[in-house]
């Protein structure tokens, strides 16, 4: 009998902290508030060289674009005379990073700007109209 007792209030204990815990976890999700990241607008920008870039030119131009503010250093892709980099557009545009760059380092080259019939292109890889990502979109409501 005592047995019996002990196995009850086992059960009945083990119970109401899985209530509690499981009440205390419904008022984590019916109070979180989504998270607001303070994260910058990068850009992409590009500047195309006119002539050849080698291996000692690239790191120059990466050094005196990592002394612009507003690019981070690991943003900085240099190949086939293109120099590629993505920028905080709350900081700094495309057009001050190439004129601080060029008044640094008397580069011959001019600044990427894209052409009209591509500018108003929709840039986004998903299909707006597919259910996976019609679905992904009311979760994300549900839940923020």
């Amino acid at each position: 009998m005592k047995i019996n007792k002990f196995i009850k209030k086992g059960l009945w204990t083990g119970l109401i902290i899985l209530v509690l815990f499981f009440a205390i976890f419904l008022f984590h999700i019916i109070t979180a508030k989504p998270a607001v990241y303070e994260s910058p607008n990068l850009q992409v920008s590009r500047i195309d060289f006119k002539t050849n870039i080698d291996s000692l030119q690239a790191k120059q131009i990466c050094s005196d674009l990592r002394s612009i503010k507003g690019l981070t250093s690991d943003s900085i892709i240099v190949k086939r005379n293109v120099v590629v980099y993505f920028h905080n557009n709350k900081i700094t545009n495309s057009k001050k990073v190439f004129d601080q760059l060029i008044a640094i380092g008397h580069y011959d080259a001019q600044r990427y700007i894209l052409p009209e019939n591509l500018a108003g292109k929709e840039v986004c890889p998903v299909n707006q109209n597919s259910l996976s990502y019609r679905l992904s979109q009311k979760l994300n409501r549900f839940f923020n």
